[in-house]
């Protein structure tokens, strides 16, 4: 199994978010190892603007103050690259120009040396979420599914130190929805990683069984 980032709680300090003076939302929350903090609202109420900052690539056009920390670690002023956040989109943004296999070696830290060993790795990757024998598929191949398993093993190969989950389950077909949810919730636990989740959808929050925090209004960003 690939390794996972140390195990630490995540802590949002205070942090508040405007936009051209309008208050989108303001949050207090530790999430612990292995936990989920769900945070919901309709469109345009700051959720995915939230997870921004959290993954250091907010827009400056948003004014925020506060911090974020990982453990003891102020994140709030370093670069995202730097953070180790993993973050898991609507859509799963696989490499066209890359095998299925080559997506999750891209992924794999720097410091795993050696081809054969990096190809073992993703391998292990992919039969864990059961895609033996896809290494070297094209993604275009796969079904909608497939792709965002191939998605959420690329995240965990890279040893985030914790998730940010935007909505990642949106896309998918209702017969597909819920097995995902179990997976990525699981996967999460199992890693001992502290997730935010964000969402409009009720049944995600319920999926994943931590706090739930709710923003905003229908009024638009």
């Amino acid at each position: 199994m690939q390794a996972v980032g140390t195990s630490r709680s995540l802590t949002l300090a205070d942090v508040t978010i405007r936009l051209e003076g309008r208050m989108l939302l303001s949050i207090s929350a530790t999430v612990m190892p292995g936990e989920v903090l769900t945070v919901m609202g309709p469109s345009g109420s700051g959720k995915s603007t939230l997870l921004a900052f959290a993954g250091g690539f907010l827009d400056p056009a948003f004014d925020v103050s506060g911090r974020i920390l990982i453990g003891d670690r102020d994140l709030t002023e370093i670069a995202a690259n730097r953070r180790h956040a993993g973050i898991l989109f609507q859509d799963p943004l696989l490499f066209p120009h890359l095998s299925v296999g080559g997506n999750i070696v891209f992924a794999i830290p720097a410091a795993v040396k050696g081809h054969k060993k990096r190809r073992e790795l993703a391998e292990e990757a992919l039969e864990q979420v059961g895609l033996a024998g896809f290494f070297d598929r094209d993604p275009e191949t796969l079904s909608g599914g497939q792709k965002a398993r191939v998605a959420l093993q690329r995240v965990l190969v890279s040893t985030p130190e914790f998730l940010l989950l935007d909505e990642p389950f949106s896309k998918l077909d209702a017969a597909l929805r819920q097995q995902m949810r179990e997976l990525v919730f699981s996967k999460a636990k199992a890693a001992g990683l502290p997730t935010i989740l964000v969402t409009h959808d009720g049944a995600d929050a319920a999926a994943a069984g931590g706090r739930l925090i709710e923003v905003g209004t229908e009024e638009k960003a």
